[in-house]
């Protein structure tokens, strides 16, 4: 084989548009550009938020400023002084407060925090706890219950991502 003897693999070249050279090649007198107007003149288009002349979609919405973690995990928060208006003889659980009306949603995850008092010994079950509510509890004599809170992250495309979910909910159990 010598250099004269090489060719593109057939099919890959394709030949050029030839663009105005009359109605019979199908690209003739407008070069495949439309009718007039801006985008058929030579030279740069508009910006792409360009809304022929209406103030544009980005400069109407409201200024944002900083960043925003779309994995943030947002808690509902409790207090100790709310733990001590419930009964003493059973464990304080998320059912327990959903029940009991101090928390409102039982998708979200639930954070004890110190502000308050707790008079008895309490046996409190969470998904996190602040340094000084796990040691007021521990100093009235009750037990501290981390509850695992499995986080569903959802895929980019579409919908939750039934693998992960399911490899993390495997990770739970074992």
């Amino acid at each position: 084989m010598k250099l004269h003897d090489l060719r593109p693999a057939p099919g890959s070249i394709s030949k050029s548009k030839r663009i105005g050279r009359g109605y019979g090649s199908g690209k003739g007198k407008t070069g495949g550009k439309g009718m007039m107007g801006q985008k058929a003149r030579s030279g740069p288009n508009p910006y792409r938020t360009f809304e022929g002349g209406q103030n544009r979609l980005v400069k109407r919405m409201p200024f944002k400023r900083g960043f925003t973690n779309i994995w943030r995990i947002e808690y509902q928060v409790v207090n100790i002084g709310d733990l001590d208006a419930l009964p003493d003889d059973a464990p304080i659980t998320p059912e327990t407060l959903l029940a009991a009306q101090v928390i409102r949603k039982k998708t979200m995850p639930v954070k004890i925090l110190g502000d308050g008092d707790l008079s008895g010994k309490r046996e409190v079950h969470a998904h996190k706890f602040s340094g000084s509510a796990r040691q007021k509890i521990e100093a009235a004599g009750g037990t501290v219950v981390e509850v695992p809170w499995l986080v569903l992250r959802r895929s980019r495309s579409r919908g939750a991502n039934p693998r992960i979910t399911r490899r993390k909910q495997a990770q739970a159990e074992a």
